[in-house]
Protein backbone atom coordinates (compact mmCIF):
# COMPACT_ATOMS: atom_id res chain seq x y z
CA UNK A 1 0.00 0.00 0.00
CA UNK A 2 1.36 3.22 -1.00
CA UNK A 3 0.45 5.89 0.74
CA UNK A 4 2.44 8.83 0.99
CA UNK A 5 3.11 11.98 2.97
CA UNK A 6 1.13 14.42 4.54
CA UNK A 7 -0.50 17.75 3.24
CA UNK A 8 -0.31 19.42 6.93
CA UNK A 9 2.51 21.00 7.78
CA UNK A 10 2.76 18.69 11.27
CA UNK A 11 4.52 20.56 14.72
CA UNK A 12 7.58 19.02 15.73
CA UNK A 13 8.57 18.44 19.66
CA UNK A 14 11.98 18.28 20.65
CA UNK A 15 13.11 17.08 23.72
CA UNK A 16 17.17 17.90 25.00
CA UNK A 17 19.10 14.48 25.85
CA UNK A 18 20.45 14.96 28.97
CA UNK A 19 23.93 14.76 29.58
CA UNK A 20 25.37 10.70 29.73
CA UNK A 21 27.59 10.13 32.13
CA UNK A 22 28.14 6.39 31.62
CA UNK A 23 26.98 4.91 28.36
CA UNK A 24 24.90 1.74 28.85
CA UNK A 25 23.57 3.17 32.11
CA UNK A 26 22.63 6.37 30.45
CA UNK A 27 20.67 4.12 27.60
CA UNK A 28 19.33 2.17 30.07
CA UNK A 29 17.36 4.68 31.86
CA UNK A 30 16.23 6.22 29.15
CA UNK A 31 15.15 3.38 27.47
CA UNK A 32 13.20 2.31 30.71
CA UNK A 33 12.03 6.31 30.90
CA UNK A 34 10.73 6.04 27.34
CA UNK A 35 8.55 2.97 28.21
CA UNK A 36 6.56 4.19 31.41
CA UNK A 37 6.50 8.12 29.72
CA UNK A 38 3.26 9.16 28.74
CA UNK A 39 2.83 9.61 24.64
CA UNK A 40 3.49 12.88 23.54
CA UNK A 41 0.68 13.83 20.56
CA UNK A 42 1.08 17.22 17.83
CA UNK A 43 -2.29 16.85 15.53
CA UNK A 44 -2.93 19.40 13.11
CA UNK A 45 -4.52 21.78 11.62
CA UNK A 46 -3.98 23.55 15.13
CA UNK A 47 -6.99 24.55 17.27
CA UNK A 48 -9.24 27.24 16.13
CA UNK A 49 -7.41 27.34 12.34
CA UNK A 50 -9.70 28.74 9.86
CA UNK A 51 -9.63 28.40 5.62
CA UNK A 52 -8.15 24.56 5.81
CA UNK A 53 -8.51 23.37 2.36
CA UNK A 54 -11.03 20.62 1.55
CA UNK A 55 -8.40 18.28 1.04
CA UNK A 56 -7.34 18.84 4.18
CA UNK A 57 -6.44 15.85 7.17
CA UNK A 58 -5.49 15.21 10.01
CA UNK A 59 -1.89 14.68 10.49
CA UNK A 60 -0.57 13.12 14.21
CA UNK A 61 2.71 13.31 15.13
CA UNK A 62 3.80 10.99 18.26
CA UNK A 63 6.50 10.36 20.63
CA UNK A 64 6.68 7.43 23.15
CA UNK A 65 3.80 6.09 21.66
CA UNK A 66 1.39 5.61 18.82
CA UNK A 67 -2.05 6.43 17.82
CA UNK A 68 -4.98 4.25 18.72
CA UNK A 69 -8.46 6.35 17.97
CA UNK A 70 -9.56 8.95 16.07
CA UNK A 71 -12.73 9.96 15.61
CA UNK A 72 -13.82 13.24 13.22
CA UNK A 73 -17.09 14.82 13.89
CA UNK A 74 -18.63 17.55 11.62
CA UNK A 75 -20.75 20.47 13.01
CA UNK A 76 -23.82 18.82 12.73
CA UNK A 77 -22.73 15.90 14.79
CA UNK A 78 -22.34 13.25 11.47
CA UNK A 79 -19.04 11.19 12.20
CA UNK A 80 -16.76 11.72 9.16
CA UNK A 81 -14.85 8.30 8.40
CA UNK A 82 -10.64 8.29 7.47
CA UNK A 83 -8.32 6.30 6.79
CA UNK A 84 -4.22 6.22 7.95
CA UNK A 85 -1.56 6.91 5.87
CA UNK A 86 0.95 3.94 6.50
CA UNK A 87 3.45 6.15 7.71
CA UNK A 88 1.40 7.19 10.86
CA UNK A 89 1.73 10.72 9.78
CA UNK A 90 -1.95 11.36 9.37
CA UNK A 91 -5.55 10.53 8.79
CA UNK A 92 -6.96 11.21 5.50
CA UNK A 93 -10.75 11.68 5.49
CA UNK A 94 -12.28 9.23 3.15
CA UNK A 95 -14.41 11.67 1.26
CA UNK A 96 -13.49 15.22 0.73
CA UNK A 97 -14.57 17.73 3.30
CA UNK A 98 -17.38 19.83 2.87
CA UNK A 99 -16.64 23.87 2.41
CA UNK A 100 -17.16 26.45 4.97
CA UNK A 101 -17.70 24.00 7.52
CA UNK A 102 -16.29 23.15 11.26
CA UNK A 103 -14.72 19.75 11.81
CA UNK A 104 -13.39 18.81 15.14
CA UNK A 105 -10.62 15.94 15.58
CA UNK A 106 -9.96 13.69 18.68
CA UNK A 107 -6.83 12.19 18.70
CA UNK A 108 -5.93 9.06 21.16
CA UNK A 109 -2.30 7.76 21.39
CA UNK A 110 -0.96 5.10 23.92
CA UNK A 111 2.35 4.17 25.25
CA UNK A 112 3.35 0.85 25.59
CA UNK A 113 3.02 1.42 29.22
CA UNK A 114 -0.83 1.41 28.78
CA UNK A 115 -0.72 5.45 29.71
CA UNK A 116 -2.56 7.72 27.18
CA UNK A 117 -3.33 11.02 25.67
CA UNK A 118 -5.84 12.65 23.94
CA UNK A 119 -5.53 16.19 21.83
CA UNK A 120 -8.73 17.87 20.45
CA UNK A 121 -8.95 20.13 17.24
CA UNK A 122 -11.71 22.16 15.73
CA UNK A 123 -11.20 23.99 12.39
CA UNK A 124 -13.09 25.23 9.50
CA UNK A 125 -13.08 24.72 6.28
CA UNK A 126 -12.35 27.65 3.61
CA UNK A 127 -15.39 28.67 1.26
CA UNK A 128 -15.62 27.37 -2.57
CA UNK A 129 -12.28 28.08 -4.36
CA UNK A 130 -12.48 30.56 -7.05
CA UNK A 131 -9.18 28.82 -9.01
CA UNK A 132 -9.57 26.73 -12.06
CA UNK A 133 -9.42 23.41 -11.01
CA UNK A 134 -6.91 21.30 -13.02
CA UNK A 135 -8.83 18.28 -15.14
CA UNK A 136 -7.43 15.09 -13.91
CA UNK A 137 -8.41 11.42 -15.73
CA UNK A 138 -7.88 8.16 -14.18
CA UNK A 139 -7.23 5.72 -16.36
CA UNK A 140 -8.01 2.74 -14.07
CA UNK A 141 -12.26 1.63 -14.38
CA UNK A 142 -13.77 -0.34 -11.50
CA UNK A 143 -14.94 -3.60 -11.14
CA UNK A 144 -12.86 -4.47 -14.41
CA UNK A 145 -10.03 -7.63 -15.10
CA UNK A 146 -6.65 -5.76 -16.51
CA UNK A 147 -3.63 -7.11 -17.69
CA UNK A 148 -0.82 -7.64 -15.85
CA UNK A 149 1.13 -4.89 -17.09
CA UNK A 150 -1.71 -2.83 -16.15
CA UNK A 151 -0.40 0.79 -14.83
CA UNK A 152 -2.32 2.75 -13.13
CA UNK A 153 -2.60 6.28 -15.14
CA UNK A 154 -3.79 9.89 -14.10
CA UNK A 155 -3.65 12.89 -16.79
CA UNK A 156 -3.80 16.11 -16.21
CA UNK A 157 -4.88 19.28 -18.15
CA UNK A 158 -3.02 21.46 -17.97
CA UNK A 159 0.14 19.43 -16.73
CA UNK A 160 1.02 20.01 -13.12
CA UNK A 161 4.17 21.74 -12.66
CA UNK A 162 7.86 19.96 -11.30
CA UNK A 163 6.84 22.14 -7.96
CA UNK A 164 3.45 20.83 -6.99
CA UNK A 165 4.09 17.37 -8.13
CA UNK A 166 5.13 16.53 -4.79
CA UNK A 167 1.45 17.41 -3.56
CA UNK A 168 -0.21 16.20 -5.84
CA UNK A 169 1.90 12.85 -5.39
CA UNK A 170 0.68 12.81 -1.79
CA UNK A 171 -2.87 12.40 -2.65
CA UNK A 172 -2.94 9.45 -5.22
CA UNK A 173 -3.22 6.22 -3.17
CA UNK A 174 -2.87 2.28 -4.38
CA UNK A 175 -3.38 -0.43 -2.25
CA UNK A 176 -2.74 -4.71 -3.75
CA UNK A 177 -4.35 -7.69 -2.41
CA UNK A 178 -1.94 -9.50 -1.55
CA UNK A 179 0.25 -6.59 -0.92
CA UNK A 180 2.69 -5.83 -3.95
CA UNK A 181 4.00 -2.59 -3.66
CA UNK A 182 4.79 -0.22 -6.72
CA UNK A 183 6.02 3.37 -7.22
CA UNK A 184 4.70 6.81 -9.36
CA UNK A 185 6.72 8.12 -12.05
CA UNK A 186 5.79 11.45 -13.69
CA UNK A 187 6.30 12.24 -17.32
CA UNK A 188 8.46 14.56 -18.24
CA UNK A 189 5.87 17.50 -18.93
CA UNK A 190 3.66 16.88 -16.28
CA UNK A 191 0.95 15.79 -18.16
CA UNK A 192 0.54 11.96 -17.18
CA UNK A 193 1.90 10.61 -14.13
CA UNK A 194 1.85 5.97 -13.79
CA UNK A 195 2.10 3.48 -10.91
CA UNK A 196 3.05 0.20 -11.15
CA UNK A 197 5.30 -2.13 -8.92
CA UNK A 198 8.80 -3.50 -10.31
CA UNK A 199 7.21 -6.55 -12.20
CA UNK A 200 4.22 -7.28 -13.47
CA UNK A 201 1.19 -8.00 -11.53
CA UNK A 202 0.81 -10.96 -10.28
CA UNK A 203 -2.47 -12.90 -11.59
CA UNK A 204 -5.37 -12.59 -9.07
CA UNK A 205 -4.38 -9.22 -7.50
CA UNK A 206 -7.22 -7.20 -6.53
CA UNK A 207 -5.54 -3.13 -7.37
CA UNK A 208 -7.59 -0.24 -5.58
CA UNK A 209 -7.21 3.12 -6.77
CA UNK A 210 -8.25 6.34 -5.25
CA UNK A 211 -7.36 9.77 -6.69
CA UNK A 212 -8.13 12.35 -3.52
CA UNK A 213 -7.52 15.60 -5.78
CA UNK A 214 -10.36 17.61 -4.95
CA UNK A 215 -10.04 21.19 -3.75
CA UNK A 216 -6.42 20.32 -3.10
CA UNK A 217 -4.07 23.64 -3.82
CA UNK A 218 -1.97 22.62 -6.66
CA UNK A 219 0.76 25.76 -7.22
CA UNK A 220 -0.40 28.79 -6.72
CA UNK A 221 -3.24 29.15 -9.46
CA UNK A 222 -5.23 26.23 -9.61
CA UNK A 223 -7.19 23.41 -7.27
CA UNK A 224 -8.10 19.63 -7.86
CA UNK A 225 -11.36 18.63 -9.63
CA UNK A 226 -12.31 15.72 -8.19
CA UNK A 227 -11.92 12.59 -5.39
CA UNK A 228 -12.19 9.29 -7.69
CA UNK A 229 -12.00 5.66 -6.60
CA UNK A 230 -11.56 2.00 -8.56
CA UNK A 231 -11.19 -1.23 -7.53
CA UNK A 232 -10.14 -4.24 -10.44
CA UNK A 233 -8.63 -7.22 -10.34
CA UNK A 234 -5.61 -8.52 -12.60
CA UNK A 235 -6.08 -11.14 -15.29
CA UNK A 236 -4.46 -13.74 -16.72
CA UNK A 237 -0.24 -13.21 -18.06
CA UNK A 238 -0.29 -12.27 -21.56
CA UNK A 239 1.92 -10.88 -23.72
CA UNK A 240 2.15 -10.48 -27.50
CA UNK A 241 5.41 -9.68 -29.00
CA UNK A 242 5.73 -8.42 -32.50
CA UNK A 243 9.05 -8.74 -34.74
CA UNK A 244 9.51 -6.85 -38.03
CA UNK A 245 12.68 -8.83 -39.03
CA UNK A 246 9.75 -11.99 -39.56
CA UNK A 247 6.68 -9.97 -39.97
CA UNK A 248 5.55 -12.15 -37.23
CA UNK A 249 3.24 -11.72 -34.33
CA UNK A 250 3.82 -14.22 -31.22
CA UNK A 251 1.05 -14.47 -28.87
CA UNK A 252 2.17 -16.03 -24.97
CA UNK A 253 -0.06 -16.72 -22.09
CA UNK A 254 0.91 -18.40 -18.80
CA UNK A 255 4.60 -18.94 -20.34
CA UNK A 256 2.83 -21.14 -23.17
CA UNK A 257 3.08 -19.51 -26.87
CA UNK A 258 -0.49 -19.60 -28.48
CA UNK A 259 0.18 -19.04 -31.83
CA UNK A 260 1.95 -17.13 -34.66
CA UNK A 261 0.39 -14.42 -36.75
CA UNK A 262 1.57 -13.24 -39.33
CA UNK A 263 1.12 -9.12 -39.49
CA UNK A 264 2.15 -5.93 -41.57
CA UNK A 265 3.11 -3.17 -39.65
CA UNK A 266 3.78 0.69 -41.27
CA UNK A 267 5.31 0.98 -44.13
CA UNK A 268 8.36 3.49 -44.30
CA UNK A 269 6.83 6.64 -44.97
CA UNK A 270 4.59 5.51 -41.55
CA UNK A 271 6.75 3.25 -39.61
CA UNK A 272 5.54 1.73 -36.63
CA UNK A 273 6.91 2.48 -33.24
CA UNK A 274 9.24 0.22 -31.60
CA UNK A 275 8.75 -0.22 -27.94
CA UNK A 276 6.54 -1.88 -24.90
CA UNK A 277 2.76 -0.70 -24.96
CA UNK A 278 0.25 -1.47 -22.91
CA UNK A 279 -3.29 -2.03 -24.65
CA UNK A 280 -5.56 0.73 -23.63
CA UNK A 281 -8.91 0.18 -25.60
CA UNK A 282 -10.79 -2.56 -27.23
CA UNK A 283 -13.37 -1.94 -29.90
CA UNK A 284 -15.15 -4.52 -32.07
CA UNK A 285 -15.85 -1.48 -34.48
CA UNK A 286 -14.20 2.06 -35.16
CA UNK A 287 -13.06 4.61 -37.43
CA UNK A 288 -10.02 5.51 -38.58
CA UNK A 289 -10.21 9.53 -39.52
CA UNK A 290 -7.31 11.15 -39.91
CA UNK A 291 -8.63 14.02 -41.99
CA UNK A 292 -6.57 17.26 -42.14
CA UNK A 293 -3.43 15.31 -41.59
CA UNK A 294 -0.80 15.07 -44.71
CA UNK A 295 -2.31 11.29 -45.76
CA UNK A 296 -5.93 12.00 -44.69
CA UNK A 297 -8.28 8.99 -45.06
CA UNK A 298 -11.69 7.50 -43.20
CA UNK A 299 -11.56 4.07 -43.03
CA UNK A 300 -13.79 1.30 -40.95
CA UNK A 301 -12.54 -1.33 -39.11
CA UNK A 302 -13.15 -4.27 -36.90
CA UNK A 303 -11.26 -5.40 -34.03
CA UNK A 304 -9.14 -2.52 -32.99
CA UNK A 305 -6.76 -2.58 -29.84
CA UNK A 306 -5.46 0.74 -29.07
CA UNK A 307 -1.56 0.97 -28.37
CA UNK A 308 -0.85 4.96 -28.70
CA UNK A 309 -2.11 7.89 -27.97
CA UNK A 310 -1.10 9.04 -31.58
CA UNK A 311 -3.03 6.09 -32.98
CA UNK A 312 -1.34 3.07 -33.52
CA UNK A 313 -3.72 -0.10 -33.04
CA UNK A 314 -3.22 -3.72 -33.93
CA UNK A 315 -6.58 -4.02 -35.93
CA UNK A 316 -8.21 -6.89 -38.82
CA UNK A 317 -7.10 -5.36 -42.25
CA UNK A 318 -8.56 -8.03 -45.12
CA UNK A 319 -7.45 -5.14 -47.48
CA UNK A 320 -3.88 -6.13 -46.40
CA UNK A 321 -3.74 -9.78 -45.59
CA UNK A 322 -1.21 -10.85 -49.23
CA UNK A 323 0.76 -8.55 -47.14
CA UNK A 324 0.92 -9.79 -43.79
CA UNK A 325 3.86 -12.18 -43.09
CA UNK A 326 5.86 -10.17 -45.79
CA UNK A 327 5.52 -6.99 -47.12
CA UNK A 328 4.51 -3.54 -44.31
CA UNK A 329 2.25 -1.56 -45.66
CA UNK A 330 0.09 0.00 -43.17
CA UNK A 331 0.21 3.93 -41.57
CA UNK A 332 1.73 2.65 -38.86
CA UNK A 333 -0.82 -0.05 -37.16
CA UNK A 334 -0.58 -3.66 -37.06
CA UNK A 335 -2.64 -5.18 -39.37
CA UNK A 336 -3.74 -8.44 -39.06
CA UNK A 337 -6.44 -10.64 -40.53
CA UNK A 338 -9.77 -10.86 -40.24
CA UNK A 339 -9.86 -14.20 -38.55
CA UNK A 340 -6.83 -13.60 -36.30
CA UNK A 341 -7.37 -10.29 -35.49
CA UNK A 342 -11.34 -11.34 -34.26
CA UNK A 343 -9.26 -14.37 -32.61
CA UNK A 344 -6.93 -12.10 -30.65
CA UNK A 345 -9.65 -9.78 -29.25
CA UNK A 346 -10.87 -13.15 -27.57
CA UNK A 347 -7.30 -13.70 -25.81
CA UNK A 348 -6.12 -10.34 -24.90
CA UNK A 349 -7.22 -7.54 -22.05
CA UNK A 350 -6.76 -4.37 -21.29
CA UNK A 351 -3.49 -3.76 -19.39
CA UNK A 352 -1.95 -6.69 -21.62
CA UNK A 353 2.06 -5.72 -22.70
CA UNK A 354 2.42 -5.45 -26.96
CA UNK A 355 6.26 -5.36 -27.31
CA UNK A 356 7.01 -4.03 -30.89
CA UNK A 357 10.81 -4.36 -32.05
CA UNK A 358 13.32 -4.24 -35.33
CA UNK A 359 11.08 -1.14 -36.74
CA UNK A 360 12.43 2.65 -38.08
CA UNK A 361 11.76 4.35 -35.33
CA UNK A 362 11.29 4.01 -30.97
CA UNK A 363 8.25 4.70 -29.41
CA UNK A 364 8.25 8.53 -27.93
CA UNK A 365 7.77 7.95 -23.85
CA UNK A 366 4.20 9.29 -23.06
CA UNK A 367 2.91 8.61 -26.04
CA UNK A 368 0.23 6.06 -24.93
CA UNK A 369 1.16 3.99 -21.39
CA UNK A 370 4.78 4.12 -22.03
CA UNK A 371 5.39 3.03 -17.81
CA UNK A 372 7.15 -0.24 -19.15
CA UNK A 373 9.32 1.64 -21.31
CA UNK A 374 12.24 2.53 -19.64
CA UNK A 375 14.06 0.10 -16.89
CA UNK A 376 12.40 0.33 -12.99
CA UNK A 377 15.89 2.12 -11.90
CA UNK A 378 14.34 5.14 -15.00
CA UNK A 379 11.16 4.60 -13.93
CA UNK A 380 11.29 4.82 -10.09
CA UNK A 381 13.60 7.96 -10.41
CA UNK A 382 10.40 9.67 -12.17
CA UNK A 383 9.19 10.20 -8.58
CA UNK A 384 8.89 13.26 -7.08
CA UNK A 385 8.49 11.92 -3.60
CA UNK A 386 10.97 9.79 -2.10
CA UNK A 387 10.63 5.75 -2.93
CA UNK A 388 10.31 3.67 -0.32
CA UNK A 389 13.25 1.48 0.83
CA UNK A 390 13.34 -1.65 -1.25
CA UNK A 391 12.42 0.17 -4.01
CA UNK A 392 14.78 2.79 -4.65
CA UNK A 393 16.82 2.77 -7.88
CA UNK A 394 20.11 2.02 -8.18
CA UNK A 395 22.08 4.85 -6.62
CA UNK A 396 24.53 5.60 -9.99
CA UNK A 397 23.36 9.17 -10.55
CA UNK A 398 20.87 11.85 -9.55
CA UNK A 399 16.96 11.15 -9.54
CA UNK A 400 15.80 12.48 -12.74
CA UNK A 401 11.98 13.86 -12.72
CA UNK A 402 11.69 13.59 -15.76
CA UNK A 403 12.62 9.84 -16.86
CA UNK A 404 9.41 9.30 -17.95
CA UNK A 405 8.65 11.85 -21.12
CA UNK A 406 5.70 11.89 -23.16
CA UNK A 407 2.94 14.36 -24.60
CA UNK A 408 -0.50 15.07 -23.16
CA UNK A 409 -2.88 12.25 -24.31
CA UNK A 410 -5.03 12.45 -26.95
CA UNK A 411 -8.74 11.60 -26.06
CA UNK A 412 -10.46 10.29 -29.45
CA UNK A 413 -10.10 6.52 -30.08
CA UNK A 414 -10.61 7.29 -33.83
CA UNK A 415 -8.17 10.12 -34.40
CA UNK A 416 -5.96 8.07 -36.78
CA UNK A 417 -5.02 4.37 -37.17
CA UNK A 418 -4.25 2.83 -40.40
Amino acid sequence: MMLRGRLTLLAVTVAAAPLALGACTSDRRQGNEARAAAPELVVTPAEGTRDVPISGEIGTQVKHGRVTAVRITDDKGGTVGAEPREDGSGWVPSKTLQPKRTYTAEVTATADSGKTVTRKTTFTTQPNSSKPPVTSTLYFAGNRTYGTAMPVTVAFDPPIPKEARAQVQRRLFVKTDPPQPGAWSWVSDGSQVYYRAPDFWRPGTTVSVRSALEGLPIGKENVGDADRRATSKIGRQVEVEIDNATKQMSVVRDGKLLRKLPVSLGKPSTPTSSGKMVIMEKHEFTTFDTTGSADPYVVDVEDAQRLTWGGEFIHGAPWSEGDQGYTNVSHGCTNLSAANADWLMGVTQVGDLVTVKGTEVELNEGNGWTAWNVSWDEFAKGSALPVPPGLRPTPTQAADPGAVAGGSPQPTPSASGG
